[in-house]
């Protein structure tokens, strides 16, 4: 009879995924070949029922097709006879075991995989923000052991050549019609073994150490502005190169600005009779002090442009603008003249 894909884990049709997934943990732990040799076909048939359930589109479509219809695939990977009627064997064959074309793809990516990309953050001043600045990070990565320059052997050694597989990290195995390709159980793909382990990095190659980057931050930099420093990320494995690092910017807030896109909006105090009858005053801007013309009329809230005064734009020439926000600025005494002559205003109807 058919055994199902839920018996070889161990679990109920019924099993979450984190019950799929400790189940299937528990027993690589005890069946792998590296611990329990002679488990090969019993490692093979755990990986693979994982493989399917472990996906919740496979899983769907072993569900609706499984073993219930009566009519076996015939397909037995690890001396188990799973039913995969009326599945699509390119997604399966490529999907359950990783092996064939798909195979091959993996070991060159398990023997030259590209490093991991990091992320860190780093805070910076607004005024910096706006006129740019470096500075040094501290970012704590995976790189290659600095004892035995990532082969994992011990000094005096190196690795040699998987016996099992000849290098090549994969073994075929035949079932039925079908030749398969599957990691080597030897080498986990590798390729190659290491004899006597490196005393520092216990044979993985690889040791976390922190490095120091000096970064420079554009001037134009918004909170949350990505920088790309190619190549700083994470060591690569077996040669390949490395990860990118991306710094973060965080921008402190400004207690006078408030940013809007490349545009500096500030308040300008302006008193009463100036914005009535228009007159100057001076706004503060990035470059310094700027005379600012302000119209007869001016009403409380408007604002008044400054061409090409606010922040650089991060990816081109020129500049924003700073906003000038007009806040009018009525005195809360005034004298016996100041109030005769607001009296007479206010009787002339304005």
């Amino acid at each position: 009879m058919a055994k199902s894909l839920y018996e070889s884990l161990g679990v109920s049709k019924n099993a979450t995924q984190d019950e799929i997934k400790k189940a299937y943990r528990k027993l690589v732990r005890e069946v792998h070949p590296d611990k329990n040799p002679g488990n090969e076909e019993r490692f093979k048939e755990v990986q693979g029922a994982y493989d399917v359930l472990s996906d919740a589109e496979k899983r769907k479509q072993y569900d609706r097709v499984g073993s219930t219809n009566g009519r076996p695939a015939g397909f037995s990977p690890g001396g188990t006879t799973y039913d995969f009627t009326d599945f699509d064997l390119g997604d399966i064959f490529g999907g359950l075991f990783n092996r064939g074309g798909g195979g091959r793809q993996q070991q060159r990516q398990q023997r030259g995989q590209r490093g991991n990309d990091v992320e860190v953050e780093v805070h910076v001043a607004f005024e910096d923000a706006l006129k740019g600045a470096r500075v040094t990070i501290p970012v704590e990565l995976e790189l290659a052991c600095h004892t035995c320059h990532g082969t994992g052997a011990a000094p005096g050694t190196a690795p040699i050549t998987c016996p099992v597989c000849n290098g090549s990290g994969v073994v075929a195995t035949s079932q039925g019609l079908f030749a398969l390709q599957e990691p080597c159980p030897r080498c986990h793909g590798r390729g190659s073994i290491v004899e006597t382990p490196c005393p520092t990095c216990k044979g993985s190659g690889r040791e976390r150490r922190t490095k120091r980057y000096t970064v420079k931050i554009p001037a134009g930099v918004k909170d949350g502005t990505r920088i790309k420093l190619k190549g700083k990320g994470e060591a690569g494995y077996g040669g390949a190169p490395a990860g990118d690092l991306y710094v973060i910017t965080r921008v402190e807030p400004s207690k006078l600005y408030e940013r809007r896109g490349d545009d500096l909006i500030v308040t300008v105090p302006v008193p009463y009779t100036t914005a009535a009858l228009g007159g100057k005053v001076e706004v503060p801007t990035p470059d310094g002090p700027v005379q600012l013309t302000i119209p007869q009329g001016t009403e409380d809230g408007k604002l008044l442009r400054l061409k090409g005064l606010g922040v650089p734009h991060l990816n081109g020439e020129g500049r924003g603008d700073v906003l000038a926000r007009i806040k009018l600025k009525v005195p809360k005494k005034v004298n016996k003249k100041q109030r005769e002559a607001l009296e007479a205003l206010q009787k002339a109807g304005a």
